[in-house]
């Protein structure tokens, strides 16, 4: 078992850099997420491997620590019923407000790509909705290469998808299903970390943050909210896990769904 100095070590370590909250007493869970990362990067032990890392050994391998430790749980269409009002109602009236303008939407914690390749399905099947640009974001670089890659197992697939979706949008292609391209290349990536500042990354009219704040400390992720809250264009909603708080800088937007106004612009509405 890891000792509990070196799991205390981890827990700071994730806190300290992406606000990742890790209970120090799960080693077991340590050891499976670091114990892959330690063989690869051709270490005799998860000790020693973290033994380097609080000697400071490598920058790159602190970051794909506290990447393994964050890595998420992804599937298609997880809460169908979000991904259909989305595309039915949320984005066409989003579409309608900003007339010629684009409707920029965002994927904050992308993880492995299943959430904003569901909306990206859903929106290509759509006539007429419009121009709609689609971005996604992780912490993980493993998981954005996985991601763009658009490439999943028969367990990933099955997890959620519709068969009338695989059908459509992928390819059995040896042990893998491949994406079709046409739908891959509607979404751009980048690496974000969520407790960096967000300014840089533009505004969007959508974001979506779904089951990611449940990951952070209670402080880093009311930081996150009030980032998210920065990153919103006027008039744009932010759709959270349905066990997310979005604390008191937004309202519900709408009564069934986990989605969110800026409360300024709701109260601004209501005027």
């Amino acid at each position: 078992m890891i000792p509990a100095l070196d799991r205390d070590f981890i827990a700071e370590l994730c806190l300290a850099r992406a606000g990742l909250r890790v209970d120090p007493d799960k080693a077991y869970l340590i050891d499976s997420r670091l114990s892959p990362l330690a063989r690869r990067e051709c270490f005799s032990s998860t000790e020693a491997f973290i033994d380097a890392l609080r000697h400071g050994v490598d920058d790159r391998l602190a970051w794909a620590a506290v990447e393994a430790m964050a890595l998420p749980e992804s599937e298609f269409f997880r809460d169908h019923h979000v991904f259909a009002q989305l595309a039915d109602e949320v984005v066409p009236v989003l579409a309608r407000a900003r007339g010629l303008e684009p409707v920029r939407i965002w994927s904050a914690g992308c993880g492995t790509g299943q959430e904003i390749y569901s909306l990206a399905m859903l929106l290509a099947d759509a006539p007429g909705l419009g121009k709609v640009e689609l971005f996604a974001s992780d912490l993980s670089e493993r998981s954005l290469e996985k991601a763009q890659s658009g490439r999943y197992s028969q367990f990933e697939v099955q997890r959620g998808l519709p068969a009338r979706m695989l059908v459509r949008h992928f390819e059995k292609d040896g042990e893998s299903f491949a994406l079709s391209p046409r739908v891959r290349q509607m979404v751009r990536w980048r690496r974000v970390n969520l407790m960096d500042d967000l300014a840089r990354v533009g505004q969007y009219d959508l974001i979506l943050c779904r089951n990611v704040l449940g990951q952070l400390a209670p402080e880093a992720g009311g930081e996150v909210l009030d980032a998210l809250h920065g990153a919103l264009a006027p008039g744009g909603l932010l759709v959270l896990g349905q066990n997310d708080s979005a604390g008191k800088a937004f309202v519900r937007a709408a009564p069934d769904l986990s989605v969110y106004a800026a409360a300024q612009t709701a109260a601004r509405s209501a005027a």
